[in-house]
């Protein structure tokens, strides 16, 4: 059966996780699918604690919940892998050369387009609620944080862009890939996932935190979410989230 996305808007909020997040806590019924967007985060982050950069009004910043059925803990990362692609389809039809990067940030070239941040709470070894934080940098033009490489949409392009409309493509999408996944068909979704990998062919130069860099062809991107990439000489090298670093 189709999910329709329930839409709620708020004008500010500390970050749309951790509003979504009070809600589930404070037992308010949010149904698979809901999204909830807001105009501006007053503490977006991004991975591992990292902020999110986003003016006010001027870019993307939202949730989705779902509460996925017979999904196991350690494939969680499906529902990355489909976020990933819903931005990727919809951010597609305006620009080329758009791709993930890694375990979830969207690329446009070397310069990243979209964040997203993924918290799941678990029933058993099941998958009870996911909460998918995304910030996409839609009108911006000006970014004053260290983020080394941001841009946006209207830089690409040149002009702004209808960000409701923007909005609803991805949840569309989102939708689509998600029942795909309920399903049974997460296979699909990953081999797309893996198609749209940022340096997917070719050696590219990568860093352990506090090691030599090295150089290194993507392999594999396992269903748990683990990169695994081949050194020049052969050696095969596994990593989870934040255990290497692309060079870029």
């Amino acid at each position: 059966m189709m999910n329709t996305t329930r839409y709620i808007h708020r004008t500010e909020v500390t970050s749309t996780n951790t509003y979504v997040k009070e809600l589930l806590q404070a037992g308010v019924e949010l149904p698979d699918i809901t999204l909830v967007s807001a105009d501006f985060q007053s503490g977006g982050r991004g991975q591992r604690g990292n902020s999110w950069e986003s003016a006010k009004g001027e870019n993307l910043t939202f949730s989705i919940v779902c509460h996925p059925h017979g999904i196991k803990a350690c494939r969680q990362f499906v529902l990355s892998q489909a976020i990933a692609l819903a931005v990727c389809d919809t951010v597609g039809e305006y620009i080329d050369h758009v791709t993930v990067k890694w375990p979830n940030d969207i690329y446009w070239h070397d310069r990243k387009l979209c964040g997203i941040l993924i918290e799941c709470t678990l029933s058993g070894d099941e998958i009870r609620d996911c909460i998918i934080g995304v910030g996409l940098n839609v009108n911006q033009t000006t970014f004053t944080s260290d983020a080394p490489n941001p841009v946006s949409l209207a830089q690409i392009i040149g002009f702004s862009l209808n960000r409701d409309m923007l909005l609803r493509g991805i949840a569309d999408a989102f939708s689509t890939l998600y029942n795909q996944l309920q399903a049974g068909k997460a296979d699909e979704i990953e081999s797309a996932y893996k198609q749209r990998l940022y340096r997917r062919e070719g050696f590219y130069r990568y860093q352990e935190p506090g090691g030599d860099e090295f150089d290194a062809e993507i392999v594999d991107v396992e269903s748990s979410g683990h990169l695994v990439l081949s050194t020049q000489d052969g050696v095969i090298r596994k990593y989870e989230f934040k255990e290497v670093k692309f060079i870029i």
